[in-house]
């Protein structure tokens, strides 16, 4: 059973290079996907869906398509609110808040509250997010309350700094599932990622279809996990 999947939404630019549309197109093709995924872990009792939208290196990227991709995010996820609640759906922004654009922060901060009370399927979006920064992150947490008495050096434990991540309330990805043809995790949860099973498909992001999550879902449930035993 898949208790938590995680997509590293790859190709969208691509996806819309190869039919001749702007690259802003690619995106919007992509929030499709989206809806596909999540309605795929709805069918299949998926309790958690990560989805990497916006890294912090995404932030060297052009004023222009930053901004197109702020907005969207903003517009996309106002849209989501009546289905979010209609089908249970809780959603849940993490990264470096301090890095949200206002009008983003604002919208995300009103579609949490509205959602919370969601129990069908948790979707975490990773918004200016990145995983090495997530850990200095929860370090420097983890620092100040050893400084504080409130922990001994000698008693933090992984499931001690794993509390202090960002994803804290959520259990390790069982899947991460990375399309458009690149192998690698691209500072997405580097900490949780370490168990996780990997699977890599030339597929860009748009064209994700329901048959090739089923077929992704088939061979996770042929794999032993053994965690090391």
């Amino acid at each position: 059973m898949i208790t938590h999947l995680a997509c590293i939404m790859d190709g969208n630019r691509r996806w819309a290079c190869q039919r001749g549309l702007p690259s802003m197109m690619g995106h919007r093709e992509g929030v499709k996907a989206v809806e596909r995924v999540i309605k795929y872990c709805l069918e299949r009792g998926v309790k958690y869906l990560s989805l990497y939208t916006f890294s912090l290196e995404n932030f060297k990227r052009s004023v222009e398509e930053k901004n197109f991709l702020f907005d969207l995010i903003a517009e996309q996820a106002q849209a989501q609110i009546p289905k979010a609640l209609k089908n249970g759906v809780r959603l849940k922004f993490i990264g470096d808040r301090s890095l949200f654009p206002d009008h983003v922060k604002k919208v995300c901060e009103v579609l949490e509250e509205q959602t919370k009370d969601q129990l069908k399927v948790t979707v975490n979006i990773l918004f200016c997010y990145g995983g090495r920064q997530e850990i200095v992150a929860a370090c420097k947490e983890t620092c100040d309350d050893i400084a504080a008495g409130l922990i001994k050096k000698e008693d933090v434990s992984p499931e001690y700094f794993q509390g202090k991540l960002w994803t804290s309330d959520c259990p390790s990805p069982d899947l991460i599932v990375r399309t458009g043809g690149v192998k690698r995790l691209s500072n997405f949860l580097l900490f949780q990622a370490a168990y996780s099973e990997l699977f890599f498909t030339d597929t860009f992001w748009p064209a994700l279809s329901d048959s090739e999550l089923e077929e992704i879902w088939k061979n996770y449930h042929h794999i032993k996990r053994n965690f090391g035993v």
